[in-house]
């Protein structure tokens, strides 16, 4: 090979190497809880590959609710965030970030569990003290929703905002408070080992939005197609789970740390609530945004295509 034409291979080489490294971008995505199945897709996606052929590397946080999630992608310390729907209304407070697609649903994976020798029935809540995650957040919005189902208006139960699941769980062994609002794979845990007992379910709220997925404006502006190859990969992923049950209980039951048999039950109450492409259901949002103002988190409701796109989902 002459010299020219081999300075001509090392510098296509070179280049295509540089296409190859450039294109292979690392994502910062945080969770806003690490003890949610809703959020497992991120985990499975990663394990199973369907990210890394999309040309993403992803590092993962989690976070303890949607309030630290929101500041650690305004600290530019996240790129993608996985919240929960009400998580919309920082926008309008200032974040910097925007709704890229409705991940899910309605609030399937969620319930209210109490002691043992706690409360019976919902109508036993009235006065009574529940922990959620953060003020503002979605577990607050939902007790809510439950003191008015009982007809005793927004306060008729007494929200307590605790944080990490753990200290709730803790808390509620004291007898400090008297249930907390949880994913219901830990809930099931709790329940199979005699320590809590599922009292409340949210499957009536048909028209929900449970979970978004945020994408920083930054990352919008400067790299808007590492945001189309995460959600090419994430509904990748949502479609293995639903046709590889065994395989995605086996993943989840690994990253939560809970029972194969738990995590079965868990992804038959749950999966449904997952979105297959991304679709912001417009009924939902406008519940959504009617919850704005019932948490007293905006005093009016917002317009809310103003905080939400659908440009980078899966065509």
């Amino acid at each position: 090979m002459n010299r020219p034409l081999t300075l001509l291979v090392v510098a296509l080489g070179c280049a295509l190497g540089a296409a190859q490294a450039q294109s292979a971008a690392t994502l910062r995505v945080g969770k806003a809880v690490p003890e949610a199945f809703s959020f497992t897709p991120l985990d499975i996606g990663m394990r199973e590959g369907f990210f890394k052929q999309d040309g993403l590397g992803i590092q993962e946080t989690s976070f303890a609710g949607d309030a630290k999630l929101q500041q650690g992608m305004a600290s530019d310390s996240i790129d993608i965030g996985i919240g929960s729907g009400p998580a919309l209304a920082f926008i309008v407070k200032g974040a910097p970030v925007k709704g890229v697609a409705e991940m899910a649903g309605p609030p399937l994976l969620l319930v209210i569990a109490v002691r043992p020798d706690g409360p019976k029935t919902a109508a036993d809540l009235k006065g009574k003290k529940i922990s959620v995650s953060t003020p503002g957040s979605l577990t607050y919005w939902l007790v809510g929703q439950t003191s008015r189902r009982q007809g005793w208006g927004a306060n008729g139960i007494q929200i307590v905002p605790m944080g990490a699941m753990a200290g709730q769980v803790a808390a509620l062994q004291r007898g400090e408070i008297d249930g907390i609002v949880m994913d219901i794979s830990t809930a099931l845990d709790l329940e199979k080992k005699g320590r809590a007992r599922i009292l409340v379910r949210f499957n009536y709220l048909n028209n929900f939005v449970t979970h978004v997925i945020f994408a920083t404006n930054k990352l919008i502006a400067t790299n808007p197609g590492s945001i189309r190859n995460f959600l090419k990969g994430w509904f990748e992923t949502i479609a293995f789970m639903r046709a590889n049950k065994a395989e995605t209980v086996k993943i989840a039951a690994q990253v939560l740390q809970k029972d194969p048999d738990i995590i079965s039950r868990t992804y038959d109450e749950v999966m449904p609530m997952f979105s297959d492409n991304g679709r912001f259901n417009r009924k939902a949002l406008a519940v959504l945004a009617s919850s704005f103002v019932e948490l007293h988190t905006l005093p009016t409701q917002p317009d809310m295509s103003k905080l939400y796109t659908e440009a980078f989902l899966p065509k």
